[in-house]
This record gives C-alpha cells, sequence and structure tokens, in this order.
C-alpha cells in the first residue's frame, strides 16, 4: 500500500469533548470520526485495526469449532417479551416500531434470536453440542456516551452461544471458550487477566472477565500477585478476620461531635483511627403486588467499617435484599429520628434489619452514630450494649493488602478494561423460551447454554490505553493498522531513494507483510510525526547520506533512537523482527 493511495487524516489537537487518550489518540490519528453522540464512523486506518481483531477472533473460535452466522441487528419484538427483557432491559435498549406499527428492537445482544433459531432446528441430543457466533453490530442507548470507543452506543461485538444437553457438557463447552478467550488475548499482544466474575441473578460460578490492564481502566481488578487468584471487585470475597474478638475496655458514651457528620472526620477530631468507626447504610425492599402496588417495604441497617465500602452485589446476595434500593430521607428519619450522618444502630424509633459485615462483627468499643445531631457514641459492643449479630455476611470490597481468599498471600489492586466475558447461563433462556430436544430416553430437556461476548470495537480502544506515549498511539504488532511504513526521504530529489523504498515495499508485500510507503512527499519531520501518531510499530526511513554508506535507519515505535541497517540486510532484518 501506498500513502497516497490511502485515506491519512491527522490532526494536530484532539476535538474538546474527547475526554480520554484513546478517544483523544484515535481522533487525532484519524482512526474515527464523529458521527453523533456515541457513534463514529470507522475511517480506514482504524477499519484496519478492527478487521485485524475480528481476524483473529474468527480464527480461534472457528479453531475452537464454533460456527459462525449472522443475525438480525432489527428483532422483533415478540422474542424479547417472551423473555421478560423487552420490558426490563429499561431505556437502554432502543426499541421502534414499523409502518405497520409492530414492535421491534435494535439488539443489544442476542440471547432470544439464537434460543429461538436453535429451538426451531434441535430435536435430539444426537445434534448437540453446537456453538454458534457472531461478529455483528450492537446498539445501546447509553445515557451518556463518552470515552469515544469506550463507551459508544453503537460497536461490534462477537457473541457465540453454546448448547448442551446437560450441566457437565455446557461446563466443557464453556471451559473450550474460556481457553479460547486466552489464545485469543494472547494473540492480540496485550497485558490482560482473566479474573473470576459475578453470575448476577443466574447464580453459579461460571464466569469470568477478560481485562486489558490499563491505569485508565473503569474497574477494579483484585489479584494475588503470589498466586493464580484473580477476580473482579464485585466478586473479590473479603475473609472472616482471624482471632476472637477483643473484651470491652471502655464504657459506652454519648460524645459530642459538632457538625462531624463523616467516619473521618470523627475519628480526626476523637483522636481515634478510622478503623474504629462504624458507617450505617440505610436499605429498602418492597413487596410488590399483583398491580405493581406496594404492599410492603422492610427496612435494613447495613454496617461496616469507616474506611470500608460497601459492595452492592454482595449485599444483593443476602436473602431478603436481593432488589434492594437506598431508603428514602422520609424512610430514614421515620425509623432513626435522625438524618444521615448520625445514624446507629442503638436508640432506634422503629425496628430494622441488621446486617452486618464480617470486619464489624468482630469488633469491640467501636464508634458510631448516636441517632441525633452532632453526637456519635463511643464504647459500643456487642453482647454488652447490643445483641450478637445474628446476620454477618462479607458486605465489602475488599483492599489492597488483605488477605487473598485462596490463602497464598495478599491482594493487590489494578485498573482494567473488560474486552470480553464468558458466561455460563444454564436454562435461562431456553426454559423462557421452551428450547428443547429429546434425551437418550426419549424425554425433553432443556437445552443447557452458555454466552461469550467480546467488544470488537473496544479492544482498539483499550489498547491504546495500555500502549501509548507523548507522541502517539504504539500498536501491539498483531493489530496494527500496518505493521511496517517505509519512510524515503527527498526521494522527488534522490532517484536512488525512490528506487531502494520501492524494492523494499515490493520484497515485503511479497512476503505478506502489511506495509505502507509513505510517498507522500511530506517533511521528515511532519512524515515521522504522522506515524508516530497513528502507532505503526515498526519504521524503515531511507535517506540518500545513509544509501551511500551502505545503511537505512530502523525505528521500533518504542525505541528513543534509531538503528543502523546495512541495506543488503534489511529485508532479513524485518522478517526477523516480525517473526512470531
Amino acid at each position: 500500500m501506498k500513502a497516497s493511495q490511502f485515506f491519512i487524516s491527522t490532526l494536530k489537537e484532539a476535538p474538546a469533548d474527547a475526554e480520554v487518550v484513546s478517544h483523544q489518540l484515535m481522533m487525532r490519528a484519524g482512526l474515527i470520526k464523529k458521527l453523533g453522540a456515541g457513534i463514529y464512523n470507522y475511517m480506514p486506518m482504524g477499519l484496519r485495526v478492527i478487521r485485524k481483531v475480528e481476524a483473529i477472533v474468527r480464527e480461534e473460535m472457528n479453531r475452537a469449532g464454533a460456527i459462525e452466522m449472522a443475525m438480525p441487528v432489527i428483532q422483533p419484538a415478540e422474542l424479547w417479551q417472551e423473555t421478560g427483557r423487552f420490558e426490563k432491559m429499561g431505556p437502554e435498549m432502543l426499541r421502534i416500531k414499523d409502518r405497520h406499527g409492530r414492535d421491534f428492537v435494535i439488539q443489544p445482544t442476542s440471547e432470544e434470536v439464537i434460543t429461538d433459531v436453535m429451538r426451531q432446528d434441535i430435536r435430539s441430543y444426537k445434534q448437540l453440542p453446537k456453538n454458534l457466533y457472531q461478529i455483528q453490530t450492537k446498539f445501546r442507548d447509553e445515557r451518556r456516551p463518552r470515552f469515544g470507543l469506550m463507551r459508544g452506543r453503537e460497536f461490534t461485538m462477537k457473541d457465540a452461544y453454546s448448547f448442551d444437553r446437560n450441566p457437565t457438557a455446557a461446563k466443557l463447552s464453556y471451559q473450550n471458550m474460556a481457553q479460547a478467550y486466552r489464545q485469543i488475548f494472547d494473540r492480540f499482544g496485550l497485558r490482560y487477566r482473566a479474573v473470576a466474575a459475578d453470575s448476577g441473578a443466574i447464580g453459579g460460578d461460571l464466569s469470568e472477565e477478560f481485562q486489558v490492564i490499563a491505569a485508565t481502566g473503569e474497574d477494579a481488578i483484585v489479584y494475588c500477585p503470589s498466586s493464580d487468584y484473580a477476580a473482579n471487585m464485585e466478586k473479590a470475597e473479603s475473609l472472616t478476620p482471624a482471632g476472637p474478638r477483643k473484651p470491652a475496655s471502655q464504657p459506652l458514651t454519648r460524645t459530642s461531635t459538632p457538625d462531624k457528620s463523616a467516619c473521618a472526620d470523627v475519628a480526626a477530631l476523637l483522636g481515634v483511627p478510622l478503623e474504629s468507626t462504624v458507617k450505617s447504610l440505610v436499605l429498602a425492599t418492597d413487596e410488590i403486588g399483583p398491580a405493581g402496588e406496594i404492599i410492603k417495604t422492610r427496612i435494613w441497617l447495613v454496617l461496616l467499617r469507616g474506611d470500608h465500602d460497601m459492595n452492592e452485589v454482595k449485599v444483593g446476595k443476602i436473602e431478603g435484599l436481593a432488589n434492594f434500593r437506598f431508603a428514602t430521607l422520609a424512610e430514614i428519619e421515620d425509623h432513626f429520628g435522625c438524618q444521615p450522618g448520625y445514624l446507629g444502630p442503638l436508640n432506634l424509633k422503629k425496628p430494622v434489619s441488621l446486617v452486618v459485615d464480617r470486619e464489624v462483627a468482630v469488633m469491640s468499643d467501636w464508634i458510631c452514630g448516636a441517632n441525633e445531631v452532632d453526637l456519635h457514641i463511643t464504647g459500643v459492643n456487642w453482647g454488652r450494649d447490643l445483641p450478637e449479630p445474628s446476620l454477618v455476611a462479607d458486605l465489602r470490597n475488599v483492599l489492597a493488602g488483605d488477605a487473598s481468599p485462596d490463602g497464598l498471600g495478599v491482594l493487590a489492586i489494578e485498573r482494567g478494561i473488560e474486552v470480553g466475558h464468558v458466561f455460563y447461563l444454564g436454562t435461562k433462556y431456553s426454559q423462557a423460551m421452551n428450547a428443547t430436544f429429546l434425551d437418550e430416553n426419549g424425554k425433553p430437556q432443556f437445552m443447557e447454554m452458555g454466552c461469550y461476548g467480546i467488544g470488537i470495537t473496544r479492544l482498539p480502544a483499550a489498547a491504546i490505553e495500555q500502549n501509548h506515549d507523548e507522541r502517539g498511539i504504539i500498536w501491539p504488532d498483531a493489530i496494527a493498522p500496518f505493521t511496517v511504513v517505509i519512510c524515503p526521504i527527498s526521494p522527488d530529489r534522490f532517484p536512488e531513494v525512490q528506487a531502494a523504498a520501492d524494492k523494499l515495499h515490493t520484497e515485503l508485500l511479497a512476503a505478506g507483510v502489511d506495509v505502507i510507503l509513505d510517498d507522500r512527499g511530506e517533511r521528515p519531520g511532519a512524515m515521522f510525526a504522522d506515524w508516530e501518531l497513528i502507532g505503526v510499530p515498526h519504521r524503515v526511513t531511507i535517506g540518500d547520506r545513509g544509501l551511500k554508506d551502505g545503511q537505512v535507519e530502523y525505528q521500533h515505535r518504542r525505541d528513543v533512537a534509531s538503528t543502523k541497517i546495512a541495506t543488503i540486510d534489511v529485508f532479513n532484518f524485518l522478517k526477523g523482527k516480525l517473526a512470531p
């Protein structure tokens, strides 16, 4: 490819609305152009990256035995109504009507459609297992689309769906896909972690996220440096503290804390560690009647150590708290007689259901709100001042330095960007849509399902967040828009430079190397700046002075300086650099 025949449109400055590095650099490098909020044109340079991502995914999915198909972007609402998701998906799912007034959706995912396909064609256990996948456009109407391709509304995803005869076979399909994903992400050349993830309302432990490591990532990844343990923040367990609770040593005392409502401020005022304070979070659950009316509301008080944060996923798994919400101010005042900031489990106006974190359950002489403005209670102890807690659970986010759940070290935390997810679904969709097959005994059984997604257009943005510097993008070879760029200096003045550049270009093309020759006639500074911004990993510079000495210059995008290579050796040198 020659640059004069390609479409290159770099910018000196990023648009004002580009907040994160990947968005800024993708716009500046001419990879994408904004069409609307969360909707982008994939320009030729960016599309080459996306196609390389797709090719790797397709090769490994095919190698793992998955079968490619394509499902419509526009799907009839009837299928979504069968599973109840037409109503439950909320405003993120874009709903439309055709000219006849019939309801359709623009697909955010395709569980319903693929289940419909399989229930029509699968009759016998002999036809299973099956794994079908697509690489297709999706749309989710994000409330606040941002960060370019990281959180856009229209995007491309690879989604696969496995169908098996029983849970044992389904788990084998899951493990097959989990291994295929590792091979995919290894080939991308990115640093990533596969972390245990929460399975949500479906239950079970078979769920993993694939996170590209990046300091700017939205997700917290918990791992143990001395073992293989890794989980996302929602899944990571905080262990029960070791050792018995210390005996009470302080009297129960009402203490003035004027204008100090936060645990950190109270601890500073009293000159005590933040770890000796307890925060109170008030939740509510509603019992809903047949007409959608609230029949009964239950108020819950969650106690956490002052330096800990509540993990909403863990709390939602507590019996009775599956659909909790935060209590209103009116509900809080009705039960505590006080507004938030000074709440605690003592001196309640009305009873509440108490849920206590493991750490709090072993604390003694702790501090909490007195349910009066500007007052806290110090020296609180279980058994003496409050009944021993009956409902104790892991309710918090783990912290760096906590003991690893596998007992092999302590936890560390880093940031990541989720780009893939493998998930065992069970019979959630097959039951809702009556997707059955006849087993060995001729009896109908629901198909066991798994689903497996990769964010095709999100992945380049994640790669940039991990690989960039002040000059621009640094692509891994496997997904770079071009692997090698040849930069001739003043070829219009020096025919021998043009001839050497053309010869190397031809040789590399014949060898199957994805190379581009910059024949635009740009000045060296501007030419180098463009390719450093675009992030092509290997650059060969050919100049008149070097040729006279029998040399060209090679520079990897990560190198701070170029290396002189003999002209006769440059082809083999590059082939060696590009070898897998």
